[in-house]
């Protein structure tokens, strides 16, 4: 039988892919080899405009989105000192701890010490509950004043057919007739 070869599947030959190396100029590799490619004509430099960095993202001469946010006044409403003072001098009047207080209207006793010193963020529900426990009236933090409206405003809104005198006898605002 004849000796047929087989081909093992690796060829440790040397293989040159892309462009040969003959027709390529060697890189300098000192300053002198530098400024005499310089001087020839061989080589010539350009000036990389940003290149070195993100120095971009940190210049102060554009006001970039997180600067613009900073600058917004980010403050909670804090509770105002008349209520924190209110809320001491009824809870010492019925001879109670913030612990006690804080226990009867289910609160944390931070929460109670919180709106004493004036740090809380104020919540109405947790003022409405000091109100019932301590039998006293608390000053509500003030909201913001509203646009009054004008008199000729609040004429034009009324239809054709409405009256402005007092209603009469019978006459209900929406709904079905009154049953007898």
């Amino acid at each position: 039988m004849p000796n047929i070869s087989q081909p093992t599947g690796q060829d440790w030959d040397a293989v040159n892919v892309g462009k040969g190396s003959a027709g390529r100029a060697k890189a300098p590799k000192s300053a002198r080899e530098i400024t005499m490619m310089k001087a020839s004509g061989k080589l010539s430099t350009e000036k990389k405009y940003g290149a070195g960095g993100n120095a971009s993202a940190h210049s102060g001469g554009v006001m970039s989105a997180r600067k613009l946010e900073e600058t917004d006044e980010l403050k909670h409403a804090k509770v105002d000192k008349s209520l924190s003072k209110a809320i001491m001098q009824a809870r010492t009047a019925k001879k109670m701890t913030q612990k006690e207080l804080a226990t009867a209207i289910n609160e944390k006793p931070q929460v109670v010490g919180e709106y004493e010193s004036g740090k809380a963020i104020p919540n109405p529900q947790i003022i409405s509950k000091l109100e019932r426990k301590l039998g006293c009236k608390l000053p509500r933090p003030g909201k913001k004043p509203a646009a009054k409206k004008s008199a000729a405003a609040g004429g034009a809104k009324m239809g054709a057919g409405a009256s402005r005198g007092p209603p009469r006898a019978g006459a209900r605002g929406s709904g079905p007739p009154k049953r007898r």
